[in-house]
């Protein structure tokens, strides 16, 4: 267990970072076997005005958000009320013939996109780049950001079927690319259920777990509550980051027309961890069920087959690792680059908001902060090599 030893290294290591103002500030908890046994806050949620970062600190999720909606579909999937097998079109009818960039020409696609290509990111979909398939997201993306604050915002329906008439990067199944797959499951899944989709959270999901501060926008009775964003000022400092990105509001001051299932929500370091906890304790809890524990162990296992794991094993700090359900899967301890456990799983995000279950030892962390284009940061691997080499 974490001795005083090991407890004054991870207050060191997340004050080190603060101090070289690699970021503001953050909370850390951990949780083994159902109960916490270390919770740290440090430095600022906001610098301007010297307000520390505290527990009830409301943090923009990004990416946090997939695994989620990726709940949200298995409980979709447990009703039957949708088949993984079936079209994405079925739902969606933007996403009827599409065409794919090959060769530098446009084809047909060689089979029509599955929701199952969705939950593994082996859809064709991307966030952006320098190819035909990159640019038509970026320019629908500025096209969202566009019309955020108009009088006719885009909904989360009409933005999914928008994109279903996007290039893809590559035939669906073929290959493995992180992108927006998770966005087109949230509007699926408020398609299918007849309710936005951040009612169908709420209804599914938040009440019956009590995550009271989990959300699309934050109400203005939180507000203040809500962590500045950061970014690197470029002479080894931070500057407030004020920019609305992939479709969210910086400020959730209001509630969304697009409610990203990809990066939408906000939450706090323990509504989180009602989630995570949720999971590793196999879809329920408090007495509370949201899953079956087969529909968790099918959510949390890795979905690659060999030809798609060559695409996902070219990004290098998930070496050892494995992608199903909108989460990385540790699948061999040996070739990772950090400390961990085999049947791992998890996720992060943009700014840093980060997961991880380890099923075997019955461990979750969560580790909160808020910096642009962090995701799973050097100070994050740190603090779980001294937390996983510890218990």
């Amino acid at each position: 267990m974490l001795g005083k030893t090991e407890i004054g290294q991870i207050e060191k290591t997340l004050r080190n970072s603060i101090d070289k103002k690699d970021i503001a500030g953050g909370n850390l908890l951990v949780i083994k076997g159902g109960e916490e046994i270390l919770y740290k806050e440090d430095g600022y949620a906001d610098l301007e005005h010297a307000q520390p970062i505290k527990r009830d600190s409301i943090f923009r999720l990004y990416s946090m958000s997939k695994p989620v909606t990726a709940a949200a579909v298995m409980i979709l999937v447990e009703r039957g009320e949708i088949d993984l097998y079936e079209p994405v079109s079925k739902y969606l009818p933007g996403f009827k013939n599409q065409l794919v960039e090959e060769d530098g020409r446009l084809v047909a696609a060689k089979r029509e996109m599955i929701i199952k290509d969705l939950l593994s990111m082996t859809s064709g979909l991307v966030y952006g780049g320098w190819n035909k398939a990159g640019q038509d997201t970026e320019n629908l993306f500025r096209e969202l950001d566009s019309r955020l604050f108009g009088d006719a915002p885009m909904s989360t329906v009409e933005a999914m079927n928008k994109l279903g008439q996007c290039t893809l990067c590559f035939h669906p199944g073929d290959s493995w690319q992180y992108g927006t797959s998770a966005d087109v499951l949230g509007a699926l899944v408020e398609v299918v259920s007849g309710i936005r989709f951040g009612e169908f959270l709420k209804k599914e999901i938040f009440t019956p777990l009590g995550m009271e501060d989990t959300g699309f926008f934050v109400p203005v009775e939180k507000r203040e509550r809500l962590v500045k964003t950061y970014a690197e000022d470029g002479n080894g400092g931070l500057k407030l980051y004020t920019g609305n990105h992939l479709g969210i509001i910086q400020n959730m001051d209001r509630d969304p027309a697009f409610e990203s299932g990809g990066a939408g929500l906000v939450s706090t370091i323990d509504d989180y961890a009602k989630f995570a906890q949720m999971l590793i304790k196999r879809g329920t809890l408090n007495g509370v069920q949201i899953l079956r524990p087969r529909t968790v162990n099918y959510l949390t296992t890795g979905t690659l087959n060999a030809n798609q794991q060559k695409s996902f094993d070219n990004w290098l700090t998930l070496c050892g690792h494995s992608y199903g359900n909108l989460m990385r899967v540790m699948t061999e301890e040996s070739q990772a680059g950090d400390l961990g456990c085999l049947g791992e799983y998890g996720w992060d995000g943009w700014l840093g908001a980060y997961f991880c279950n380890c099923p075997k030892e019955d461990i979750t962390i969560l580790f909160m902060m808020q910096k642009t284009d962090a995701g799973t940061t050097s100070l994050t691997r740190k603090l779980r090599n001294i937390i996983l080499s510890s218990i």
